[in-house]
């Protein structure tokens, strides 16, 4: 790989960019694709495949051909809203999945040192702590703490600013609870349908870490689809 590409690589990095490489290993010519953006004529006869590789976020080689792609992708930003025991789990699965975690919970004496290690925590209300972080289509929410007074904004959140996926504990008479509260408010019932609750994929546990478990193996299951 010359110097110039590599370099590029690191800039684009540090920037937090997403990009793919291109390979073609019959010539071993590279390099950086971003969806948008022109193919050079070693890649552009097969630009609908990569741009597929691309969104799906696909490494390897492109079938019936000779390049092989490489995505330089960020990690998924997952809003945990609530530090409760089932979030000290979470966070642990998360650790070596392409997920960054952030904790919002007003009530400070839940997120000590000792039980949240290196993650970020903001002890703010809803409102006040969505100002300090940068969120978009592709950040996920996880509402945890049973109290409407901090999971209903966060909901209110992620569905006005269309996060990729938005989970909720509780019963389905909280549910329901909670869905009557959100139209009310105004939102639309393909919105509120969008939530998933119960939270996570149905695999028949009860404790904190099956719970933690289901819910980021649904995580791991939204995130790869197309």
């Amino acid at each position: 790989m010359k110097i110039e590409l590599l370099e590029e690589i690191i800039k684009k990095r540090s920037l937090k960019k997403e990009f793919a490489l291109l390979t073609n290993l019959e010539t071993s010519y590279s390099e950086i694709f971003e969806i948008g953006e022109p193919l050079s004529k070693e890649f552009e006869n097969n630009k609908n495949e990569i741009i597929n590789h691309c969104k799906l976020k696909k490494n390897g080689i492109i079938e019936k051909t000779q390049i092989f792609i490489q995505n330089y992708t960020n990690p998924i930003n997952v809003v945990v809203i609530g530090a409760v025991h089932i979030t000290q789990y979470l966070v642990e699965f998360a650790k070596n999945l392409n997920f960054e975690i952030t904790i919002i919970d007003p009530r400070s004496y839940f997120t000590s040192e000792n039980r949240f290690k290196d993650i970020k925590i903001i002890n703010d209300w809803p409102s006040e702590a969505f100002k300090k972080i940068v969120t978009n289509s592709n950040t996920a929410l996880v509402a945890l703490t049973h109290d409407p007074k901090i999971d209903d904004p966060s909901l209110q959140y992620a569905l006005k600013n269309k996060f990729f996926y938005i989970g909720a504990l509780g019963s389905k008479k909280t549910h329901i609870n909670r869905c009557e509260r959100l139209r009310e408010l105004g939102f639309a019932e393909k919105e509120i349908s969008s939530i998933h609750s119960p939270i996570g994929i149905k695999l028949g546990g009860k404790s904190a870490s099956e719970i933690a478990l289901s819910i980021i193996s649904q995580l791991v299951s939204e995130s790869n689809k197309s």
